[in-house]
Order: C-alpha cells, then sequence, then structure tokens
C-alpha cells in the first residue's frame, strides 16, 4: 500500500525559538580559562607541558631508566575491570573515610613532590592551602622548595605531613622533625626506595640542576616562557628550603653522598619513638618489607615504586596490593602510589584493598596551569569522578566498594 507524505506546516520563526540556539558559554581568559577546560588529568597534563620550559616539564613528567615501571603502573590501571551492581546504584555515595584515624574528604593524599616552585612559583604554599581546602592531608618533601614553618603558615588548618629523607648525619634529620613537631605537622612519612637517586635519562641531558644551569639547552627553553623566568626571579631565591641557607645538605647533586643509604627496619622503630606521632613507611614493593615495616612500628606503609622514577622494572604498586592487604591490612593501614590519575584508579586501590590512595604528578599539572585554583581543580576532578563510579557502581560509601568489585583483567 502505497503512503503519501504530510509536508510540515511552514512558520516564521519567533525569537523565543532561536535564542536558546544563541546561548555561548562564558568566556574565560588565563589560568582560568585552561582550569575550565580540563576535564581529565589528560587534559590537565596536555596543557600544563606548554606552561613550564622543557627541563621542568621533562623532570615532572618523566621516569627513570627506560620508563618501564611508570609505563607498566599506567598499564596496570588500564587493566582494571570495574564491575558494578546495576540495582544497587546510589545518587549521592559518600567519598569521605578516615586517614591515620581522623576524618578526610576523600581517600585521597597528596604525595611529596620535590622541588615544586618549579611547576609553579607559588610552589608547596598553593598545594598545602588548596588540600587543606579540600580536607585532605598533604605531604611535604624534605626537598621542597618552601621551608616547613611556611609551609604549615600557608595552611593553618590543614593535615600537613612531613616526608623524611633519612640523612647519614641524623642531627640533620632530628632538626626536621623537631621544626615539623613544632609547626603541628600530623604524621612522618619516611621513604625508603632512595639508596640512590634514579637515572632519569632526560634530566642528565637537560643538564637539570636547582637553580637551573643554564645551558644552551635550557636557555632555548626558557626563553620561550618569559613568564614562568620572571616568576622566578622575582619570588624568593629557588633552593632546598628545609635546610639552612648555604647548607652542604641544600646543594644540588650531594644527596646519594649525604643520604642514608643502608635504612633497616630499626631506624623506623627509633624514628617512631623520636617523632611521638604516626608514621607512614612509603617505597615498600614485597610482602616480606611490608610485614618488617609494621613489626618495627609503622603505622602505615605505601607501596610505592615512586612514579616509576626510581628502580625501573620495579614490581607495580596496584598489582602488589592485595597480597599487602592480606599480610598486613588488619595492623596498619595500606595506601597505593604511583600512576593514580582518575576517580576511576581511586576506585580500583579501594576495591583491592587500599584505605587510600597517593597522588603527585596529577597535582602538579594541576600547579603549573593555575596555581593553588590548579591544584583545586585536579582533586575536584578527582572526588567528582570518584563519586560518579561509586554511583554507578552502587556503593554507597568508600567502605561498601570491594574485591567483588574490580578484577584486573588478563594482560
Amino acid at each position: 500500500m502505497r503512503t503519501t507524505s504530510v509536508p510540515s506546516r511552514r512558520r516564521v520563526p519567533r525569537w523565543g525559538d532561536v535564542e536558546p540556539f544563541l546561548r555561548t558559554r562564558p568566556v574565560r581568559l588565563g589560568a582560568a580559562g585552561r582550569i575550565a577546560r580540563s576535564l581529565s588529568v589528560d587534559d590537565l597534563e596536555r596543557l600544563a607541558r606548554r606552561r613550564v620550559p622543557g627541563a621542568v616539564w621533562d623532570y615532572v613528567h618523566g621516569g627513570s631508566d627506560g620508563e618501564l615501571a611508570m609505563t607498566r603502573n599506567r598499564q596496570a590501571f588500564e587493566r582494571v575491570e570495574l564491575r558494578p551492581t546495576v540495582f544497587g546504584q546510589v545518587a549521592e555515595p559518600d567519598v569521605s573515610t578516615t586517614i591515620l584515624g581522623r576524618p578526610a574528604a576523600a581517600p585521597i593524599v597528596l604525595a611529596p613532590t620535590g622541588y615544586t616552585r618549579l611547576s609553579h612559583h607559588t610552589g608547596e604554599r598553593a598545594v598545602a592551602a588548596a588540600a587543606a581546602e579540600a580536607g585532605l592531608p598533604y605531604t611535604l618533601s624534605t626537598y621542597a622548595t618552601t621551608s616547613i614553618t611556611d609551609t604549615a603558615r600557608a595552611a593553618p588548618g590543614g593535615r600537613n605531613w612531613f616526608q623524611l629523607y633519612l640523612m647519614k648525619d641524623r642531627a640533620v634529620s632530628l632538626a626536621h622533625l623537631a621544626e615539623a613537631r613544632e609547626q603541628g605537622y600530623e604524621a612522618l612519612m619516611l621513604t625508603v626506595d632512595t639508596a640512590v637517586t634514579g637515572m632519569k635519562r632526560q634530566d642528565k641531558r637537560n643538564g637539570f640542576a636547582i637553580p637551573p644551569q643554564l645551558t644552551a639547552r635550557t636557555l632555548a627553553g626558557l626563553a620561550r616562557h618569559p613568564g614562568w623566568v620572571a616568576h622566578i626571579l622575582s619570588t624568593e631565591p629557588l633552593r632546598f628550603a628545609t635546610f639552612p641557607e648555604g647548607s652542604t645538605y641544600g646543594r644540588w647533586g650531594m644527596s646519594n653522598q649525604l643520604r642514608e643509604q643502608a635504612i633497616r627496619p630499626h631506624d623506623i622503630t627509633v624514628l617512631k619513638e623520636q617523632w611521638g606521632g604516626p608514621v607512614v613507611v612509603k617505597g615498600v614493593l614485597s610482602v616480606d618489607d611490608a610485614r618488617q615495616a609494621v613489626a618495627a612500628g609503622a603505622d602505615a606503609v605505601v607501596l610505592s615504586n615512586h612514579g616509576g622514577r626510581q628502580l625501573d622494572r620495579a614490581p607495580v604498586p596496584l598489582e602488589l596490593l592485595p597480597y599487602v592487604v592480606d599480610a598486613v591490612g588488619d595492623l596498619a593501614e595500606v595506601y597505593l602510589d604511583s600512576g593514580v590519575r582518575s576517580g576511576g584508579d581511586v576506585v580500583a586501590a579501594l576495591g583491592l584493598g587500599a584505605r587510600g590512595v597517593l597522588v603527585g604528578r596529577a597535582y602538579l599539572y594541576g600547579l603549573m596551569l593555575g596555581g593553588q585554583a590548579g591544584v583545586t581543580a585536579t582533586l575536584d576532578l578527582l572526588v567528582d569522578e570518584l563519586q560518579r563510579a561509586m554511583c554507578l557502581l552502587g556503593t554507597p560509601d568508600v567502605a561498601s566498594i570491594g574485591p567483588q568489585h574490580v578484577r584486573l583483567r588478563p594482560s
């Protein structure tokens, strides 16, 4: 049977019909615009690369040797399959938790990063303030470019932790502990995977140093970023600010000679007594080391291959996580570091037993883009992604995320 189409009736459009199509988004320029265009950490990374000299980018972004550990960290997260309970979906899941027995707005800790003012002249102050505003712990590095005291003053209400590189001269480390304790730092994070500094080939080629060495290569990079140079030159001198000015310990390239290269479980016990508060041991990559760290007094361990920046071909923390949780999870908190860059990654770590995750590079990308506002945007992205993933998984709160929700697909 043949049918005929009925022609649509035509009319002159009214303004009310056209007006909805003419609405435009507000134009945002500068840092605000870059942040607004970033819908993921991948976006932050892409835009951040344009904001800093090449040598700075290579330092933050790169890994050691052939970068196999760094690559495998991400490949492991890409193998994660999240398994929802469709009849258990919830509208507003609660992402809050406790970390070291105290409330945290999300299961995220801002990891220690050295030389942070290279990424943005506001450096550690901006990161600590953003973390405090977000209700998350922030860890200041021994090799920070802002002092322990000045960082605490930038985030007086924050949960500030101090990351310790143990020195051969224990008096230097005790001075760090004393200042951190006086400034109200909550926890001590001992890093144990840096007997020597990993070889980052691109840094070597760039002649990377603090302050930057003015080789032809670095001069070319600096010339393309006059704003970065102007900020660095017009603010406080770039140096390792947790050490006294002029100290041998604050000189670039001296860390391998001055840092303790034979850390043992007894050192954890002694530090626990000297610190008098929670001790977190970062850089654990085996079940046996986790057991020894906890037996020596660690309140928490961080499974970490230093973001792929130390021993190349090191174990992947995500793959190791369930075994360490089985061994020590009833005795200490277990955190996951290395490769975390989305809320889905956070869910994966929680489902495999972690109490929380550490993020480093991700917030540095935000810092490069827009200082404190950029760090805040990074944390907002991660928390929003986490909440959305939990909603779709059917997990009403962090505690309900378990191994039934996460599977590592075969590689």
